[in-house]
């Protein structure tokens, strides 16, 4: 069991260092609209990626025939975030009032809003699907359904006390900014998500072959 602990402690780290949309959405979603966007935002990230684990390992067959749509879901997903990046380089501004101090009206919408964009990020990103399935596939045969479970829990425990920590900074970090260092913040984030977006396209279309 401590081995089984040990290797979701190293999945879990690896899982929180690693570069993607959702990270910098995590951060911008903080920056703009405090904790509350950010822990919203990182909320939809973990039920998603609590969801694709009990599938991998309970329904393996079903995660490796939704691969055989993998085009379909890696073209959604992609546009998805392509979609969220024009927004925040061209449509998307800081509210300030007369003494332009950054105004954040953050209601119930605007948490529903963040929740299902961080679900829809991270349940189309072809790459989280692999992750899983390649990490759960590989862990199936060597360890018990108790130790796998410890693993993943210890996993998916590490990635949220790493999400968290990354909302708080980003939190707090806000508060040192002007409007126009977040509006520019925006721009370079969502020019980011472009990249990505682009980037998950053509590795799907082209690479994948």
């Amino acid at each position: 069991m401590i081995e089984a602990i040990l290797k979701g402690l190293g999945l879990g780290l690896m899982l929180a260092v690693s570069v993607g949309p959702v990270i910098f959405t995590i951060l911008k979603q903080s920056i703009n609209n405090g904790q509350q966007g950010g822990f919203s935002f990182v909320g939809g990230v973990w039920v998603s990626d609590i969801i694709w684990v009990i599938i991998s390992n309970l329904f393996s067959s079903l995660v490796v025939a939704l691969l055989n749509y993998k085009i379909t879901i890696g073209i959604v997903g992609s546009i998805f975030v392509l979609g969220l990046g024009i927004f925040y380089v061209f449509f998307k501004r800081v509210q300030v009032d007369a003494n332009n101090v950054i105004m954040v009206d953050f209601g119930r919408k605007d948490f529903t809003k963040a929740f299902m964009a961080g679900f829809i990020i991270n349940t189309l990103n072809p790459s989280v699907i692999l992750f899983w399935l390649i990490n759960t596939t590989a862990f199936a045969s060597s360890h018990t359904l108790p130790e796998r479970t410890a693993l993943f829990g210890v996993c998916l425990g590490v990635n949220i006390i790493a999400d968290i920590l990354k909302v708080m900074l980003a939190a707090k970090i806000r508060h040192q900014l002007t409007p126009h260092n977040i509006n520019i913040i925006n721009k370079i984030s969502g020019s980011i998500l472009i990249i990505f977006a682009i980037s998950i396209a053509y590795g799907i279309l082209f690479l994948n072959k």
